[in-house]
């Protein structure tokens, strides 16, 4: 099986909103997309799109958008820029050259008989700056082998820098030893990538902080908290009535920075004990939530049988809606039928991983990370900072 991906004219039915957050015009942006931004919010399970802004595909760009005495070099160091996908997500990938006005970078990805992959770049990167899109989401050995070989492809062919973009990163869980003669797979992973030739990484909500530092080279983290939170703002929910609760002691302080930027919400935390991998027992609650909206937050949902369990112990609480907001939608089985048996209002996820349109169910809401990791490229390769998009 062969892949051949490179970037075409972006329709307006694949591409996501600008949201105020981060919304940037880049002056490619301006030449290159039309009918620019449509949202990925989902109705009744099925995704539908609605365009919220065009610009013109006029060749000539608007004076409004050129800052007053941009140097040339610096328009012509942005033609260093390159940004390939793997096969993993490029849906995402797509999405992100569209934001930043560029194409994506054409390469050939295939796989033979036996199961090696094998990448071929389909043009010069020789002094670029190459940013590849690529989730180690499941398979998770298959995506993380390809995005090896990718870097490795890079390195080969003179790029100047490689950033690996991980939305998702895999073996980030086994980040600690909880038993005696366990692996630590993430600094293996972490390792990995390093040796392949990546200078930087660029990830996106990491199971746990101290995983950055399993890398010797830098690692650059972002939040998906901004998309969800500006999504739940839209709402007619009353602040007074929320309350953000964590599924599990280790997520409280994601939990609790999460409440403190939606109206500084009050904090519940749902007491489990773990008997086995991917088994969960909700024991108690910490909190009050009779009578109010619950907010779960959690980085991700693989089985679901956390938050499943922890939505039903909200109910009996009293609670009066239960909503789930997480970044990574892993979707394990059987994920989909707990999720989609009532206990949740709505289930709020973003795209960093891949949803299968038979996965889809009426509660649940996709939004799009693309713009933040868009905006993140671009500070990330003209040296700015990245704090005010946290």
């Amino acid at each position: 099986m062969s892949t051949l991906l490179q970037s075409s004219f972006i329709s307006s039915s694949s591409i996501s909103p600008i949201t105020p957050r981060f919304a940037r015009i880049s002056i490619r942006n301006a030449a290159r997309c039309n009918n620019a931004v449509v949202s990925l919010n989902s109705a009744n399970g099925i995704p539908y799109r609605s365009t919220e802004l065009s610009v013109t595909g006029s060749t000539s760009i608007p004076s409004f958008l050129v800052a007053p005495n941009t140097p040339i070099h610096d328009l012509v160091n942005r033609n260093r820029l390159r940004i390939f996908s793997g096969t993993a997500n490029p849906a995402l990938a797509q999405e992100i050259a569209c934001y930043m006005g560029l194409d994506l970078g054409k390469i050939k990805i295939k796989r033979f008989a036996d199961g090696e992959i094998y990448v071929q770049l389909q043009e010069s990167v020789r002094g670029c700056d190459v940013f590849l899109v690529q989730p180690t989401c499941p398979p998770a050995n298959e995506n993380l082998m390809e995005l090896l070989v990718m870097i490795d492809a890079c390195r080969r062919a003179s790029a100047k820098n490689i950033t690996a973009v991980i939305p998702y990163f895999g073996y980030a869980r086994a980040d600690r030893k909880t038993q005696g003669r366990e692996s630590i797979a993430a600094k293996l992973v972490a390792n990995l990538i390093t040796e392949a030739g990546a200078n930087r990484v660029l990830a996106c909500d990491l199971h746990s902080g101290q995983s950055m530092g399993y890398f010797d080279i830098p690692v650059d983290h972002v939040y998906g908290q901004p998309v969800i939170l500006d999504y739940l703002a839209s709402k007619t929910i009353c602040s007074d009535d929320l309350v953000v609760v964590s599924p599990d002691v280790g997520g409280v302080a994601r939990a609790r920075a999460f409440a403190k930027k939606l109206s500084d919400a009050p904090l519940a935390i749902v007491d489990k004990r773990r008997h086995g991998h991917n088994v969960a027992e909700v024991m108690n609650l910490i909190g009050d939530v009779k009578g109010k909206v619950a907010v779960m937050v959690d980085d991700m949902i693989d089985t679901a049988g956390t938050i499943a369990k922890g939505a039903a112990l909200l109910h009996q609480e009293g609670a009066r809606e239960v909503y789930a907001c997480t970044t990574h939608a892993v979707f394990s089985p059987p994920a989909i039928e707990r999720l989609s048996s009532g206990l949740f209002q709505e289930v709020i996820i973003t795209n960093t991983i891949p949803v299968s349109e038979k996965n889809y169910f009426p509660q649940l809401t996709v939004l799009s990370v693309a713009n933040l990791l868009g905006e993140t490229i671009w500070r990330v390769h003209d040296d700015c900072s990245l704090m005010t998009l946290r």
